[in-house]
């Protein structure tokens, strides 16, 4: 990889305007974006990645090696929290119900990251799938799955999930609003196709840049926020953790993408993908599932460690790991 690469995304105006709203939160800036108006900004930058994806998707012929994707991405997803589980154990020293809650993050996904991955392969000229973004929104739930699991071995019976509540969490894992927005989303591109596309492209790839420097504003924001209130409960294992676990998922990522000789932007974006944590649809679950967890452990970690590393640092080393793997 050329450190143009590097210098390019670290350079791009989404980084800067992300550092800007880091820097802000911990300076104790009054500085805020709405709520709603956030909001909004999530389901819009969701909705053009899907439309792009599926007018993508389209034109690709589905057959057994897209199958084969999809699975291992999968197994990724429910297998690398077991690894981030016992390393917050060992490492951190962290109980069972925190390091659960908090490795679930670490095989879920980041879309931000994701979006962040795709426009630094195209400011390189890289070319990606538009089917990555059905393997991103897959991603998302076998993760939460994976934690809930881990976390009942050290729950006692009386503190079992309520039948109730078990239906309720399901709806939240399945039909949370990034999983509904981006599949929607894909499903209308790929209906719709090219021609589809061309009448919305105004509204949804036109502004699209601009958007996403509102939306990182606001997320540099939120990570800063969360640095300043929840490192008292983190100790040094635990933020180490936030910087090694994406580099041990990639590491991992790196080798099955060798194995399944995916094509350079594909495997970047799935290295980038596992190497990412989510801080939108597995805090939800979370919060549902295992309120006696701290969210200032695994919200810190995920949005104010994990998040910033990947998107200053991390993305260059997995576009790198990738060309090493593809060749």
């Amino acid at each position: 990889m050329s450190p143009e690469i590097a210098i390019s995304t670290l350079t791009s105006p989404i980084v800067l305007f992300f550092a800007l709203g880091l820097i802000a939160a911990l300076l104790r800036s009054q500085m805020t974006v709405p709520e709603a108006f956030a909001k909004g900004l999530a389901i819009y930058l969701m909705m053009a990645i899907g439309l792009k994806g599926g007018v993508a998707m389209s034109k690709t012929v589905l057959g057994p090696d897209l199958l084969l994707l999809f699975i291992a991405a999968a197994i990724l997803s429910f297998g690398l929290p077991v690894l981030a589980y016992f390393a917050l154990r060992v490492g951190a020293k962290m109980d069972r119900i925190n390091a659960a809650a908090t490795a679930g993050h670490y095989g879920s996904i980041s879309i931000v990251t994701f979006v962040a991955a795709t426009q630094a392969l195209q400011l390189s000229g890289i070319v990606s799938s538009g089917y990555m973004v059905a393997i991103a929104a897959m991603m998302e739930v076998p993760a939460i799955i994976s934690a809930l699991i881990l976390a009942r071995r050290g729950m006692k019976s009386d503190a079992k999930i309520a039948g109730s509540e078990r239906g309720e969490l399901i709806r939240e894992v399945l039909l949370n609003a990034s999983v509904v927005v981006l599949l929607g989303s894909l499903a209308i591109g790929w209906i719709s196709g090219d021609a589809g596309m061309e009448k919305i492209e105004p509204f949804f790839v036109t502004p699209f840049q601009g958007v996403l420097c509102l939306f990182l504003l606001d997320m540099g924001l939120s990570a800063g926020r969360g640095l300043r209130q929840g490192w008292r409960d983190l100790n040094v294992g635990a933020l180490m953790f936030g910087i090694y676990m994406p580099l041990i998922s990639a590491g991992i990522t790196a080798v099955l993408c060798k194995g399944l000789g995916l094509s350079l932007g594909d495997a970047a974006l799935l290295i980038t993908l596992a190497a990412s944590a989510s801080y939108i649809a597995v805090p939800a679950a979370m919060r549902l599932a295992l309120p006696q967890a701290k969210p200032s452990i695994y919200l810190t970690l995920s949005l104010g460690v994990t998040f910033p590393f990947n998107l200053t640092l991390g993305i260059p080393l997995y576009i790198l790991l990738a060309q090493m793997v593809t060749g």
